[in-house]
């Protein structure tokens, strides 16, 4: 456990803090209504029947991140594939997730309730891998064994912006299948050439899974602001490679952001790899973590990472991106799962602790005090819950008269002031609105 930290601080850190104001932000918002239907239509179009054969096993590559329906969305696939009179199984397709482990990987999915018993298809985790081939820089491309030796190959992933590189495919099915599919060795072969590399690495090697392995189709999940499902695809997977660049533009299209663009202090509530690969987005929060790439996001000087979510056990991959953190958030980490995401990334970064203090009234305090040329009683601060959930957030009051005839933003309560219990704990939060 890390020992309580006593540092003073010029003029303490019982500070006067501005009035906040919750608001609420509008988005674009796309929604699948009901997602059984909508997986129903999508595996029966004529692209998609008869791909999978009586008989036949099919193994169905699942990630670990924190896509919304996911149980549904892999019920009704298993449940379309045993139409067909074949045999679905279940492979975790999470690279190094998990600590590198089949146990850890097992776990995860059963975190999001797949689970043979739940799904109705056994869970077939291990970290056993193929060499299949090369790119033409000279790449091996490994590939879960069970799922190449299978009868067919259907993978179901979230497409998405990435937190750690820009190019025409980015988190999406060619990902899931190479690095998901690639288990620990796979990924940690493809991230040693480094994320600036992943723009042409990713398409080169995809192709040559989609020709080299059974791969049957893909079945694609676009998210909207509310991290709610907009839309459902099936692609047979000769289309795969052509049609995913279109997706990943639509997914962009339908993502949140800090309405604010220039402010003091960041202040997330938590952060996890269910909400982000990095913890918490750098498409959101403009800041890299494991990244190579620019991302347009807000200005601000300083930011506070308050806790951990539960789901992400421990891996508090992304907390490097803070400038203070809270000694209950540094209790929690797992440095098994945190390191082993770290180091398969070859991206130290995002596992690097900043500044520890002993409470969430300390820690604003530090943020707030090292800002420069800020008036802490005037400062502008926005409070957000993850960045994942960016409807209600929480701004002070200088923030606010800059944003308040914004068409997109909405206040939806009375002026607060922000107070702590005797533990130093902020009472008032965005998750509460």
């Amino acid at each position: 456990m890390f020992q309580p930290v006593e540092v003073t601080i010029d003029g303490g850190y019982d500070i006067k803090l501005p009035l906040f104001v919750p608001v609420k932000q509008k988005f674009k918002v796309a929604k699948v209504s009901n997602i059984d239907d909508a997986i129903r239509l999508e595996l029966n179009k004529e692209e998609i029947k008869g791909l999978i054969k009586p008989e036949q096993k099919i193994a169905v590559a699942v990630g670990s991140r924190g896509i919304a329906n996911l149980k549904e969305i892999v019920c009704q696939t298993v449940q379309y594939i045993n139409s067909c009179g074949a045999h679905p199984v279940i492979i975790p397709a999470m690279g190094s997730h998990g600590g590198a482990t089949a146990e850890g990987q097992r776990r995860l999915l059963a975190d999001y309730g797949i689970t043979e018993g739940e799904i109705g298809a056994p869970v077939l985790s291990s970290m056993d891998t193929i060499e299949i081939g090369r790119t033409s820089s000279g790449l091996p491309i490994y590939i879960d064994r069970e799922a190449f030796q299978a009868d067919g190959i259907v993978v179901i992933n979230r497409v998405k912006p990435h937190t750690s590189f820009k190019g025409a495919y980015e988190s999406g099915l060619l990902k899931m299948l190479v690095i998901g599919l690639g288990k620990h060795v796979g990924a940690s072969s493809i991230h040693s050439y480094g994320f600036d590399q992943f723009k042409e690495l990713i398409p080169q090697a995809g192709r040559v899974i989609l020709e080299t392995a059974k791969v049957l189709f893909g079945l694609a999940v676009l998210e909207n602001a509310e991290d709610e499902t907009a839309r459902i695809e099936a692609i047979p997977a000769n289309k795969i490679y052509d049609r995913e660049p279109y997706l990943l533009a639509e997914a962009k299209s339908y993502m949140a952001k800090i309405i604010p663009r220039s402010f003091d202090v960041l202040v997330v509530e938590e952060i996890g790899k269910e909400i982000s690969g990095t913890g918490m987005d750098p498409n959101i929060v403009g800041r890299p973590g494991l990244s190579y790439a620019e991302f347009a996001g807000p200005k601000f000087q300083k930011s506070v990472i308050l806790d951990l979510t539960e789901q992400t056990k421990g891996n508090a991959c992304g907390v490097g991106m803070a400038d203070v953190i809270t000694r209950a958030l540094l209790n929690k980490i797992d440095f098994q799962y945190l390191y082993a995401n770290a180091i398969t990334s070859t991206s130290l970064g995002a596992a690097k602790i900043p500044v520890v203090m002993n409470t969430e009234k300390e820690a604003l305090a530090v943020a707030l005090k090292t800002c420069n040329r800020v008036d802490v009683s005037k400062a502008k601060i926005v409070f957000i819950k993850n960045t994942l959930e960016l409807n209600t957030i929480l701004v002070s009051g200088p923030v606010l008269a800059e944003i308040e005839h914004d068409e997109n933003v909405e206040i939806i309560g009375q002026e607060l002031k922000l107070t702590f219990d005797e533990t130093g704990k902020l009472l008032h939060r965005p998750s509460q609105y």
